[in-house]
């Protein structure tokens, strides 16, 4: 059943919804964010409290997205993260905000669920049969309860929030040196250096070549890390995707461009987070990649020989950037950090 809702809820917010209004429309990556976001929030409800999570133990089946609407649920929640970690964090205002979003008077979609109340059930010390009763009775002023609640609880822990972790400590050395952009370098050339013998240790090598044009391509391009790493590639000689391709694909392209005989990225705008910024303009955006300290003969022995030892056996996703692939790996798609990850 909760498996289902999260499948409504979607379906709400990812395609076209008839019958219900909405505000804001969820991407690929805001979806599963959500989904892993809501997918915790679930599993700690229904974790055993003697358990290594210490959960509140609710059986699975008796979970339910109606239950979002009780101020009692996200009381526990967010105090249950506070008790693992030792402090509020940013995460705990995110996931208030997401039930603000879910409870807003006309557009939350659990505002206009009122059904979902009926498949709520008594949870001792943490929701009562009176409490059903009475948010059945009235959905609405139930939400309208839950939405001051939520909105006065995340002001109150913005206040007390903490910062878990720094994502720019580890370079900022980096970053406050008088010339960042020549320190990169720097790093590029040190992988270089030290880069291994391709014919007696392939992968290092390749790993070594995928370091050094992450950087190079992150300087030149600066691009958010989910454009970058799924940037597809054209080899050499191959038939380029054309731009209306990459646009219902949301992905840009690295290929050879022979009218300016240099490697070109292309990313439509769709697939910017911010693609109606005055500084896209709706506009592909179109960079050829300048041909300096060994950017192209790096780039081109990674396409030909670099990238496939990286793909060992497994099915090419058809990007530029890819994992290691080893005996445990599904996939070669080059999949989200946990440094991007809110709250973690």
């Amino acid at each position: 059943m909760l498996a289902m809702e999260m499948a409504e809820l979607i379906r709400f917010k990812a395609s076209t919804a008839f019958g219900l209004q909405r505000q804001g429309v969820w991407g690929e990556e805001t979806t599963s964010q959500k989904i892993e976001h809501l997918g915790l929030m679930f599993g700690a409800l229904a974790a055993h409290p003697k358990g290594p999570v210490r959960g509140y133990g609710i059986p699975s089946q008796h979970l339910s997205f109606g239950m979002l609407v009780f101020p009692s649920v996200w009381d526990w929640y967010v105090q249950w993260r506070e008790r693992r970690r030792g402090f509020y964090t940013s995460w705990e205002v995110h996931m208030l905000r997401i039930s603000l979003a879910l409870t807003r008077k006309d557009t939350g979609w659990l505002r206009q669920r009122p059904n979902l109340g009926a498949r709520v059930r008594p949870v001792a010390g943490l929701i009562s049969q009176a409490d059903i009763d009475r948010a059945n009775s009235d959905w609405d002023d139930a939400c309208d309860v839950y939405f001051k609640h939520a909105t006065s609880r995340a002001k109150e822990i913005q206040r007390v929030a903490r910062v878990h972790r720094d994502p720019f400590e580890p370079i900022m050395s980096i970053l406050e040196a008088d010339n960042p952009v020549g320190e990169y370098r720097k790093i590029t050339e040190e992988i270089l250096r030290l880069m291994p013998d391709e014919r007696l240790y392939p992968r290092p090598a390749a790993e070594a070549v995928r370091s050094f044009l992450m950087l190079r391509m992150g300087l030149h391009l600066g691009l958010r890390q989910k454009n970058l790493r799924q940037l597809m590639v054209c080899a050499r000689g191959g038939l380029p995707r054309s731009e209306r391709q990459l646009a219902d694909m949301k992905r840009g392209e690295i290929r050879w461009s022979q009218r300016d005989n240099g490697w070109e990225v292309l990313i439509p705008s769709v697939a910017f987070k911010n693609a109606n910024s005055s500084f896209l303009g709706s506009k592909p955006f179109r960079l050829v990649l300048p041909n300096l300290g060994g950017l192209y003969e790096n780039l081109e022995t990674y396409v030909e020989r670099h990238r496939h030892v990286l793909l060992a056996d497994a099915d090419d996703p058809g990007t530029f950037f890819v994992k290691t692939v080893k005996s445990t790996s599904k996939d070669a798609a080059m999949t989200r950090t946990r440094s991007t990850r809110r709250g973690d």
